[in-house]
């Protein structure tokens, strides 16, 4: 599926080829602390297929695998943007809230649940504001 987005300001634009199937949930502690939120939806897409324009601030952590990782974000908003191996990356996992084709692509999977806030599994009963 062809995706495309950017961060909020529009300053870093982004296409790219994704498997909807692999659409996932990351509960990491690093997804919490640098999105904010309880968890982060990512899409993995193939680095050959990705484009991007604009000049993303690049930001480099070792994760818990013990890899390298690359972080991309705007310098102007602070959106978030992609992250990817710092070294000989195949993939490159764009941030869903970035895409226009968010609302379309249902995650399929969920990782480090360890590590997910036990009251995000259902929010349903949460009152809801429109």
């Amino acid at each position: 599926m062809k995706v495309d987005g950017g961060c909020h300001c529009g300053a870093i634009r982004y296409q790219a080829e994704i498997d909807p199937e692999r659409v996932v949930i990351c509960h990491c502690t690093d997804c919490q602390a640098m999105s904010g939120a309880p968890y982060r939806v990512n899409a993995p897409a193939p680095l050959s297929s990705f484009e991007v324009t604009g000049a993303p601030t690049l930001y480099e952590k070792v994760g818990s695998s013990g890899a390298l990782i690359t972080t991309a974000f705007c310098p102007t908003c602070g959106a978030g943007v992609y992250s990817c191996k710092a070294e000989n990356p195949q993939y490159v996992n764009i941030r869903l809230g970035g895409m226009r084709q968010r609302a379309q692509l249902e995650p399929k999977a969920q990782g480090f649940c360890d590590s997910a806030m036990p009251w995000a599994w259902d929010i349903r009963g949460v009152r809801q504001v429109r």
